[in-house]
């Protein structure tokens, strides 16, 4: 006897569709932005897009800049930074949301400079995502960086 395995609705080049939400707060420190890509990696890897995926690699870096980026600038001494992933049908959407106001960013990041030791973040973010932005956190001081990728 002879068993047959249909073949899978989805291939590994082709992850399937789903919809789903994940948010945490880390703590505003480098350890906690490190955990931040992790989880957000292992998170993707739950929905479909393997470790190693275009998907994945792209709102993994992304996500590693914005929570840098919320560490190292919208740090505020005892509070905390929130990753919040949404993957609707078509799009990942990163949202890292810090305590600092302040001035957001500037629209468009100037190519870095290649001897420089940082001013890479928003550049690759702006370079890997379909869309992004800064916005102001709703009712609370602080702002939140957006980014969608395409999938």
């Amino acid at each position: 006897m002879t068993t047959q395995i249909p073949p899978s609705e989805h291939s590994d080049t082709q992850p399937r569709p789903t919809c789903g939400e994940f948010t945490m707060c880390f703590t505003s420190t480098a350890r906690g932005a490190r955990l931040a890509r992790r989880l957000a990696s292992q998170r993707l890897d739950a929905w479909g897009w393997p470790y190693g995926s275009g998907v994945n690699d792209a709102v993994t870096l992304i996500v590693a800049e914005l929570a840098a980026n919320a560490v190292r600038h919208g740090r505020v001494p005892g509070r905390d930074f929130r990753l919040r992933l949404t993957a609707t049908p078509g799009v990942v959407r990163i949202e890292v949301t810090d305590a600092r106001g302040g001035q957001p960013p500037v629209a468009e990041p100037v190519v870095p400079d290649p001897l420089s030791d940082g001013g890479r973040g928003l550049w690759l973010v702006a370079r890997t995502a379909e869309s992004w932005g800064v916005e102001p956190r709703t009712g609370a001081p602080g702002k939140t960086a957006w980014a969608e990728v395409a999938v």
